[in-house]
């Protein structure tokens, strides 16, 4: 089992460098997840930790774990009051006319037999805003950094096809799949403020697929 980079350590959490493909709970097939990681990262701790937040499958990059349950409930009440500072970078299939500018699009879920579940943009939806900003242009991709404002499920990948125009490379529900083996996804930084104490601050390395398209930061 290969180790997972650890971005960030004190005694209440743990910031980890996620890799693309590991979900974080077992899939109903079976398969490895994030579950077979924790006890050893544990790192001398009684408990093993716990993920504060959520990261799709595809998405690779910066997840907090908390080492105690009081840590645990401080973190989610700061991700819920929306004081945690999240950069994703993303690679978008198109180009992009804009420098940057900021996507409000509440969004809803849906779901049928046939295609399963999915978000979708609906007035009657719950707010969801994303700030974005282009950074690179590349043999017609575009390197995109997403700092997200809400949390809602898929709102990146919702907010780039519905809000840019053009879906994250590689995304197979918001997109064609094509071009990548993976939604191009990459939770690039994590800031969270603590009353008392310095704020958790973690930046995860661009993964080498991203490096292969010829992009960098």
């Amino acid at each position: 089992m290969s180790v997972i980079p650890i971005l960030f350590e004190d005694g209440e959490a743990l910031v980890i460098d996620k890799p693309a493909g590991l979900p974080l709970d077992r899939p109903r097939a079976g398969g490895r997840s994030l579950d077979d990681h924790l006890d050893s990262l544990r790192l001398g701790f009684q408990r093993a930790p716990a993920p504060v937040h959520r990261l799709d499958q595809d998405t690779s990059g910066c997840l907090l774990l908390a080492r105690n349950p009081r840590a645990l409930k401080r973190f989610s009440a700061a991700f819920e009051e929306r004081i945690v500072e999240k950069r994703y970078l993303g690679v978008v299939a198109g180009p992009i006319a804009d420098e940057e500018g900021t996507i409000d699009l509440s969004l809803a879920k849906i779901s049928s037999a046939a295609e399963g579940w999915r978000m979708i943009p609906a007035k009657k939806g719950k707010p969801s805003i994303t700030h974005w900003r282009k950074l690179t242009e590349k043999d017609g991709l575009t390197l995109v950094e997403f700092r997200p404002e809400t949390g809602r499920t898929h709102q990146i990948r919702v907010h780039a096809a519905s809000g840019l125009g053009a879906a994250l490379l590689g995304d197979p529900v918001y997109g064609d799949g094509s071009g990548a083996k993976r939604t191009m996804l990459h939770a690039a930084g994590l800031t969270i403020p603590r009353e008392g104490k310095p704020p958790i601050e973690a930046t995860a390395p661009l993964p080498a697929d991203f490096l292969a398209l010829g992009f960098s930061v």
